[in-house]
């Protein structure tokens, strides 16, 4: 049984997307502007970028260490021009070795 809710990538935004979605990224650096979105690969070798509808369900996920950026959906083409992927993953648990800790943030 798999763990991953995934939602397609089409043409136009999924309009059952909630309007915004917290996105996990990677631990911050001071040598680098914008926020590093993370992407994993599915099972199946697609690209999937992991979303979460509530900062809620990101921290339950991702646990409490978790960085993230809020995206509203109507810019999730523009995210998708600069980090391509093949379909979202929503609100699906992170497996505690991906997850940050204390000390990595």
């Amino acid at each position: 049984m798999s763990l991953w809710v995934s939602v397609y990538v089409v043409p136009v935004t999924n309009p059952n997307l909630p309007s915004a979605l917290y996105l996990p990224t990677g631990t911050p650096e001071a040598d680098r502007s914008g926020a590093s979105i993370e992407l994993r690969r599915t099972p199946d070798g697609q690209t999937a970028l992991v979303a979460f509808s509530t900062l809620d369900k990101l921290v339950e996920c991702c646990g409490p260490h978790q960085p993230w950026l809020l995206v509203r959906t109507e810019n999730l083409p523009t995210i998708h021009q600069g980090h391509p992927y093949d379909l979202i993953v929503l609100d699906s648990p992170l497996p505690a070795e991906l997850r940050h800790t204390a000390a990595s943030v």
